[in-house]
């Protein structure tokens, strides 16, 4: 016995060695911020993806398919919650300088994001019960229901989303932010592709008495997750403190101050170019592969697997580069170029008449976005302290999810209209086949990429700046950073 209990001990300092290598992110944590502690505060990322997944995949489905609601009307109702997406910058900023009496700056944003997701979910079945016309209310209430469930739901998302991050921020410090930034977006894709795979199973035999006690229980576990993920997170600042701290500047000031950080602008508009060219694709690869290559339903959903684990990969390809002290804009830049070689193979896969080709591309699609969105952040909040971390992740948040709604619906329609121009033969007979429209799209893509890459350029080297500030930043960039911001 005592012999096991020895072999045991030397497995369990085994894997206490190999850990930080071969674990993911293990070494996000500080003395400041343990693993424990970081891993409690990712979980609103994983409400969120639940919630994403629930908006923009199942119900999006049963509602066009067994509710027979108009596809233009579930269109615009998914589409609701990219309009809240412009005020990011203003919660991040309102998040920034709030003055609670009980000493808190994020936790009230996260707090009543959380409450706005869950009236959304509450409003969501009996909005859902009038669509199916099994009650004698007019069908109207139904459809405005759904509108204002679908739009909670999503101002809820960018409210706790933005004010989570910038806690994260807050907490974790400077040398670790690119692998916490790493690990909260890996446990946004855990949630999506974890709860993804659990409404799929729940609701394998569909009835409208399971979808309604889904709802609930996304409702309810959105609460609970978000609960423990703010217990004792945020330290809570004295009253005496709050009566000496600064007056505020209001939001067009510290927004002028915010557009004065050397680089900022341009930043901003490589992280909307490069968010609508990774996401023109998203409601197009399923249909382009159930029409070029005859994939059935369950082969173009695994397709969404292949491209999170995609995602997965290039989140933790990120924190590695990162780790070599790579600057993260040339992380992006990484997945810049990783993405414009993946749209290429898929858009060359039906030539070749190769699925497998197919698959590689989506796959690596997955890895260019991943390294993308990390490395943008990882920029983002590189620039911020804690005074103005809520501005700027709100900024990058907003500009991200405009850009992604945008460009999916430009996406759609583009596609529709080349089609329909093929098929009558504009393009001639050899382009008449489904695959044009969708192809067109890949190729601007591409272009956007390299579009990305050159406004990106620019900014090349100027991490080089941020790691300065450690000996003395220069006086122009201190201006704008923190001592402009903090002007009264």
């Amino acid at each position: 016995m005592k012999r096991i209990f020895t072999i045991n001990g030397k497995i369990i300092k085994g894997w206490q060695r190999i850990g930080p290598q071969f674990l993911p992110f293990a070494d996000a944590a500080t003395k400041e911020l343990p693993l424990s502690k970081l891993l409690r505060l990712a979980l609103f990322q994983i409400s969120i993806g639940m919630a994403t997944v629930l908006l923009t995949g199942t119900l999006n489905r049963i509602m066009i398919v067994e509710l027979a609601v108009p596809a233009w009307l579930v269109g615009l109702m998914v589409s609701l919650p990219v309009v809240f997406a412009p005020f990011r910058a203003l919660i991040g900023y309102k998040s920034d300088t709030y003055k609670s009496v009980l000493g808190w700056k994020r936790v009230p944003y996260i707090w009543f994001g959380t409450m706005m997701q869950f009236g959304g979910f509450a409003i969501m079945p009996f909005a859902l019960l009038l669509l199916s016309g099994d009650t004698t209310g007019p069908m109207i209430y139904g459809q405005l229901g759904a509108g204002l469930a679908f739009l909670l739901v999503g101002a809820g998302i960018n409210t706790t989303q933005t004010a989570g991050l910038a806690l994260a921020n807050d907490l974790a410090p400077e040398h670790v932010r690119p692998r916490v930034v790493a690990l909260l977006f890996t446990m946004l894709l855990v949630g999506m592709v974890g709860s993804a795979v659990a409404y799929s199973y729940i609701l394998k035999t569909f009835n409208q008495i399971l979808l309604i006690q889904l709802i609930q229980g996304v409702a309810m576990l959105t609460i609970i997750f978000n609960v423990i993920a703010l217990w004792q997170m945020e330290p809570r600042r004295r009253l005496v403190d709050l009566e000496k701290q600064e007056a505020n500047v209001d939001f067009r000031d510290a927004w002028l101050k915010l557009a004065q950080i050397p680089g900022f602008v341009r930043l901003m508009v490589a992280v909307g170019l490069g968010t609508a060219a990774f996401n023109m694709q998203d409601i197009l690869l399923e249909p382009f592969a159930g029409q070029v290559f005859g994939m059935a339903v369950g082969q173009t959903t695994f397709l969404m697997a292949i491209l999170a684990g995609g995602m997965l990969i290039g989140f933790m390809l990120s924190e590695q580069l990162l780790n070599l002290k790579i600057e993260p804009l040339k992380v992006a830049s990484i997945g810049l170029l990783f993405g414009a070689v993946a749209f290429g193979v898929v858009v060359v896969s039906p030539l070749a008449d190769s699925v497998g080709l197919f698959r590689s591309g989506t796959f690596a699609v997955g890895i260019g976005a991943g390294l993308f969105s990390v490395g943008t952040l990882t920029t983002t909040m590189g620039l911020a302290n804690s005074k103005m971390s809520g501005i700027l992740l709100g900024t990058w948040g907003g500009v991200q999810a405009t850009c992604a709604g945008v460009s999916i619906a430009f996406s759609g329609v583009t596609r529709d209209l080349i089609s329909r121009a093929a098929q009558s033969g504009t393009f001639g007979p050899s382009l008449k086949g489904p695959a044009t429209g969708y192809i067109v799209v890949f190729i601007l893509e591409i272009a956007l990429l390299f579009a990305t890459l050159f406004v990106v350029g620019p900014l090349l080297g100027s991490d080089k700046s941020r790691r300065a500030r450690q000996t003395g930043p220069s006086p122009k960039w201190e201006e704008g950073r923190v001592e402009g911001y903090r002007e009264a």
